[in-house]
């Protein structure tokens, strides 16, 4: 006997996978059972009870035709039967194994197929039926992504998030305190309340109290730090799931093409199944040519089972006709809708997450199923798939881990000497920000699609703002707050034209500083953004590569006071608009591209800094023209390749500071010395052999930076630079230091280190303000001063 248990390994399927089965496939798990047990309960009957039973045909061999047996016996008159009955005890002469030998050769030979093997029959087909209907819950194509969408499924719809998220978009859809009341018991009523009387009291209960509701926030609303990193995780999974799948329709392909074939299985079943079950008889007429074996060639045989298989296939037919009904019926469901395509419409119409996208292919195929089983499983994954319900969790996990506590303790002064909070590589920006009122700078690097909140008005104290590679988007109510408060901003980006525009209206600003590129077929012409809002701009710098000074520049041309120009290399041509710029003070174009120095510059009257550093200059013969430029005090031409100083750098009077250090110099002229306002000269790095001895007119020198060149000796002129604080001469050829250098008494500041020198003169003691600190030599050297000297330079 063969128990129905040994069949339950071709229904088992995991039980996460009811949720992909809709009505029509549970109704066909419950018919195939029911075949199932037909087919073995018939081929119990056929193993365990006799099959036929036979016994010879008394009728004389003349008579004998080929007539079955309930067709010759009806013949018989009463007569004959009852003479039959008289003779009915008559010995036939077989034995039992006669007997048995008939009973099976008949059965054989004279026994309809479709009688023999209809229980067989009934089992097989029941067993390709299963087949069919499991086999994408099996295939290694398809059940890889069902056991991870099923997988993602469950933790989605029991995820504490997804309950939070729908309460709160729930929450912002109601007005007034009894609407969150009806909000909040909506929640939890879908999240997994029994409906009944029970929950309809309840529901009349918090709509009674609507304070309570209120006043006592549901558990659901909390979430901790662990429970936001797997809500984390879900949405990563959900991401690359989504792309996975949406890319092939291998399920869709796959469930159309298994109901296919079992309504092709379905008719087959059907129509020889109507054909041949009339051959299931009760008696059946067997003629075998064993007469000389049994003495009897014609038999007259009993189908034991006949009339129970009869029944049996009755009902087997009429489970298959239901069977293919559920069949048909799941073609015309594959067919009359698109069901590569899902809409989450009436998701975002419930929820109010206007941004949950529709999916495609075998996604929504499996988002079809799953409605068919319950759609609460459909709205509650949607959650999964807003990205301003990821948003939100994100803000979440940033407001749990940013407390305000860790966020003071990176509070630390900038440059300018306010009070600075910068934040870097954050996933978004955390609202406990904006508790830390004392802000006075705020800087926010490589963080994603930040949008400032109203809660931005609270830092009372924000006066500088810097967004490097932080696209921001501001709301309009804000942009007043900034536009009285901001003073310095600083913005960094790809392309210049991702600079917010609402930066360019704030009025208040006194520093702006971009940095960018223009894309290559605009970096000619260079256009920028309209700063005629900006009436308080004093300070803009451009990091770029623009092929000419801006236009827009000059619309603040009345009060900008420092403009920077940094190009990376490009070639900076058109400088004219510079003309303009009357009240400028400070001039950087670093990095421009320039050959000799732009003639524009020569016509700020205001100008007092100019910084030519890092670009093509070989030549300075225009020096003489800056003259003209009377206020000018400090002048920055190093990193270039000037290869020599012209002498009439002798008219520079007023000039205080000169850097033409990283160049190619090799002499100094004599003329410098007439600069007699000069306080800081850097001529390092260059390829010096000697200075000339009128430098000792420097009398106002305080900085001297002679590092990095070829000197073998110094002028005993330069000592009567008394003012000279600061004398680097590291890395020369000097072999001697004179002893003339204890004159210079204010010096605080030596560097020696990398000469030729043997020995340090003892008159270093004379300089008071040079400390031990101040001194950079070599130890030996050091050690080889008096004792007394060397005490000295120790004293506090």
């Amino acid at each position: 006997m063969i128990p129905v248990a040994e069949f339950k390994q071709f229904t088992e399927q995991q039980p996460a996978f009811k949720v992909l089965k809709p009505w029509w496939d549970v109704l066909a798990e419950y018919l195939t059972v029911a075949m199932l047990m037909i087919g073995v309960f018939g081929c119990t009957l056929q193993v365990t009870q006799d099959k036929i039973i036979c016994l010879p045909n008394h009728e004389p061999q003349e008579n004998l035709s080929d007539a079955p047996c309930q067709q010759l016996l009806p013949r018989r008159s009463p007569e004959q039967m009852g003479a039959l009955q008289e003779v009915k005890g008559l010995k036939n002469n077989l034995d039992l194994q006669q007997y048995s030998f008939i009973n099976q050769l008949c059965y054989e030979t004279a026994l309809h197929w479709y009688a023999k093997y209809f229980p067989y029959l009934v089992v097989i087909h029941t067993l390709i039926f299963m087949v069919c209907t499991s086999f994408w819950f099996k295939f290694p194509g398809t059940s890889s992504k069902i056991e991870h969408f099923i997988s993602i499924l469950g933790k989605c719809f029991d995820s504490p998030w997804t309950t939070r998220a729908l309460s709160e978009v729930s929450g912002e859809n109601q007005k007034g305190p009894a609407a969150a009341g009806q909000a909040s018991a909506t929640i939890v009523a879908t999240a997994g309340a029994a409906p009944g009387k029970a929950g309809e009291g309840e529901k009349e209960k918090v709509l009674a109290e609507p304070e309570k509701v209120v006043t006592e926030p549901p558990v659901v609303t909390l979430l901790d730090k662990k429970e936001g990193e797997q809500a984390k995780a879900l949405f990563e999974k959900v991401k690359k799931f989504r792309v996975h799948v949406e890319e092939g329709d291998i399920l869709y392909t796959m469930y159309i093409r298994q109901t296919v074939l079992k309504v092709c299985k379905f008719l087959a079943i059907l129509v020889y199944n109507l054909v041949y079950v009339e051959k299931i008889s009760f008696l059946v007429a067997c003629r075998v040519a064993t007469s000389e074996v049994t003495g009897y060639a014609s038999f007259c045989c009993n189908h034991t089972k006949a009339h129970l298989f009869s029944k049996l296939a009755f009902c087997y037919i009429s489970f298959v006709c239901i069977y293919g009904l559920t069949c048909i019926y799941t073609l015309y469901w594959l067919f009359h809708r698109p069901l590569k395509e899902y809409s989450f419409r009436s998701v975002r119409e419930e929820t109010g997450m206007g941004d949950i996208p529709d999916v495609k292919n075998d996604f929504a195929f499996m988002l079809h199923l799953i409605d068919q089983y319950d759609s609460l499983y459909s709205k509650r994954f949607a959650v999964f798939l807003s990205e301003v319900s990821e948003s939100r969790l994100k803000q979440l996990n940033l407001n749990h881990e940013w407390t305000p506590e860790k966020l003071r303790q990176k509070l630390q002064r900038n440059a300018a000497g306010r009070l600075e909070l910068a934040l870097c590589m954050l996933p978004g920006l955390p609202d406990t920000i904006f508790e830390l009122s004392e802000v006075e700078s705020l800087r926010l690097e490589a963080i994603c699609d930040i949008t400032f909140p109203p809660g931005l008005s609270q830092l009372v104290h924000l006066q500088e703002l810097s967004l490097l590679h932080s696209p921001t988007r501001l709301p309009f109510s804000l942009q007043v707050f900034l536009r009285d408060h901001l003073k310095v901003m600083r913005v960094k980006c790809e392309e210049l034209r991702e600079v917010p525009l609402w930066v360019f209206g704030l009025r208040g600003l006194e520093e702006l500083h971009l940095e960018g590129l223009f894309p290559q077929e605009l970096a000619r012409a260079a256009t920028l953004e309209s700063l005629r809002e900006l009436k308080q701009l004093k300070v803009l710098s451009l990091r770029s590569n623009a092929g000419k000074v801006p236009a827009s520049v000059t619309d603040v041309a009345g009060h900008l006071q420092r403009l920077s120009l940094h190009n990376d290399g490009a070639r900076l041509v058109a400088l004219n608009s510079l003309k303009k710029l009357a009240a400028l003070r400070e001039l950087e174009l670093v990095a421009c591209g320039l050959e000799r120095i732009p003639h524009a510059v020569f016509s700020l009257g205001a100008l007092q800094e100019l910084d030519l550093k890092d670009n093509h200059l070989r030549s300075i013969e225009e020096i003489l023209s800056f003259q003209h430029c009377r206020k000018l005090v400090t002048l920055r031409l190093w990193h270039n390749q000037i290869a020599y100083v012209p002498e009439h750098v002798r008219k520079l009077r007023s000039l205080e500071q000169l850097y033409l250090s990283y160049n190619k110099l090799e002499t100094l002229p004599s003329q410098l010395g007439l600069c007699s306002g000069l306080r800081l000269l850097d001529v390092s790095h260059n390829g010096l052999h000697s200075l000339p001895p009128e430098v000792g007119l420097l009398q106002n020198l305080q900085h001297l930076a002679l590092s990095y060149n070829a000197l073998e000796a110094l002028p005993d002129e330069l000592f009567f630079c008394r003012k000279l604080r600061t004398l680097l001469l590291g890395d020369n050829q000097l072999s001697q230091l004179s002893p003339h250098v204890g004159a210079l008494r204010a010096l605080s500041r030596l560097e020696l280190k990398g000469n030729r020198l043997e020995v340090l003169p003892e008159e270093l003691g004379n300089c008071g303000g040079l400390k031990k600190a101040g001194l950079l030599v070599e130890d030996t050297l050091y050690q080889g001063l008096p004792a007394e000297v060397r005490d000295k330079m120790e004293e506090e």
